[in-house]
């Protein structure tokens, strides 16, 4: 498995005050809403706002010394972090799973942005941040599907690797299943990627929220891929490769309002700049799922 990298990056505003609570066990969960917007252009040419509203989670004592700041809803920051993935068993039976940042950085702005208010009353910057970047080894096979209205969607499954010591200076591992999608020339572009192929994504980070068949309300986070970088089999950790020239893949326009498959792969190099949709995720979806305090990451 190709060595992992996860980061993500948000400037943004705090949608509404931070949030600073305790598990059943005694430890601290500092939560907070950053929310902005990605300034696309679509395939018209013309420029979309689509607003984003991304969870963060601190845990531990670095969560008490974070709400020792008061930082206040509207305050700009920047926040860097990582995906995290968790799963547990649901009260109404059944798996859940939730993809999130983790947050190993929260500093506030030195200037004040132009925000907005939205329906809800939180707050947002007018413009912002919103940017991910993981290596991992795709888990299952592409799927290229085609939209009612011709466009090409790819999605793509990774697992990402984690390894630290923990106090005992014993080294832990931690898989990160992440999903991301593809749209038009870098879909078509990538879909010759296979199982296995280990691939470095850029993108952004999006919401997604649906109703099941039994009418609950889901959500789920992903990364809309700007960029797909297929890496060499096989090397060993620390050694540096040569991948194949990329081929460029251009796409833009504004996503149609659909939900994408989620297939996944790899191959040689694969480049791209696309447009999207705002997810439309409620920002206040998924605050009572958060998972049992022991599948929280330490």
């Amino acid at each position: 498995m190709a060595r992992g990298m996860n980061h993500v990056y948000l400037i943004g505003t705090l949608a509404r005050e931070p949030e600073l609570r305790y598990t059943g066990s005694g430890v601290a969960v500092y939560e907070a809403t950053i929310a902005g917007e990605d300034h696309l252009a679509g395939q018209d040419g013309k420029m979309r706002q689509l607003p984003w509203y991304h969870r963060i989670s601190i845990l531990g004592k670095p969560a008490e010394w974070q709400a020792e700041r008061n930082l206040q809803a509207g305050d700009p920051v920047l926040v860097e972090g990582s995906l995290d993935y968790s799963s547990w068993d649901a009260p109404e039976g059944g798996k859940r799973s939730a993809v999130r940042v983790k947050a190993l950085r929260v500093e506030s702005l030195g200037t004040q942005p132009e925000t907005t208010q939205d329906a809800g009353g939180g707050v947002r910057m007018s413009g912002g941040l919103n940017q991910v970047m993981v290596v991992g080894n795709l888990t299952r096979e592409p799927d290229l599907r085609y939209t009612p209205a011709g466009d090409a969607v790819l999605g793509l499954s990774m697992a990402v690797n984690e390894t630290w010591n923990d106090r005992s200076g014993v080294k832990q591992e931690k898989v990160h299943w992440i999903d991301a999608t593809l749209w038009r020339d870098l879909a078509e572009s990538a879909k010759d990627l296979k199982k296995g192929d280990p691939v470095l994504i850029t993108g952004r980070l999006t919401n997604e929220s649906w109703t099941d068949k039994e009418g609950n309300k889901r959500n789920s986070t992903k990364i809309e891929a700007t960029r797909v970088e297929a890496l060499a089999r096989g090397a060993a950790p620390g050694t540096a490769t040569t991948p194949a020239a990329p081929r460029q893949a251009t796409a833009s326009a504004a996503r149609p309002q659909q939900r994408a498959a989620t297939p996944s792969s790899a191959g040689s190099q694969y480049a791209g700049t696309q447009g999207s949709r705002s997810a439309g995720l409620d920002i206040d979806s998924g605050l009572q799922d958060f998972p049992p305090e022991e599948d929280l990451p330490f």
